[in-house]
């Protein structure tokens, strides 16, 4: 009865392992997730494929600009900044600039503040 049972149970390992059951279960846990809207299935600078041109643009100039706030220690807002109050585009697109500027400031004070604090701890 004993070596049915360790068959059986050596069997059911062998096929749970080669269905990656097994892998599936070790790596299942849970990972740190982005704040909703932020950088997910492409890289944290590059603007979401769904942003129109002058979005992206702006996402581009945020996340620029939130380099430079990084860089130069200045604890300032998206909003804070010369290109996101004063757009440099077609007053019918300063919305959409200002919305993609500011998802990209966003996007990179996150990646940056997670990115400095992953190095404290190393």
């Amino acid at each position: 009865m004993k070596k049915r049972v360790l068959t059986i149970s050596a069997l059911t390992i062998a096929l749970a392992a080669s269905t990656g059951w097994m892998t599936a279960k070790a790596h299942a846990a849970p990972m740190a997730q982005p704040a909703a809207g932020l950088y997910q299935d492409r890289p944290w600078d590059e603007p979401p494929g769904e942003l129109r041109e002058v979005q992206k643009r702006g996402f581009h100039d945020g996340v620029e600009a939130a380099r430079s706030d990084f860089e130069h220690h200045r604890n300032k807002d998206a909003d804070d900044h010369e290109n996101y109050r004063h757009p440099r585009v077609e007053r019918e697109l300063r919305d959409d600039y200002r919305d993609g500027f500011k998802r990209g400031y966003e996007n990179a004070k996150h990646h940056m503040r997670d990115e400095h604090h992953d190095h404290d701890h190393d």
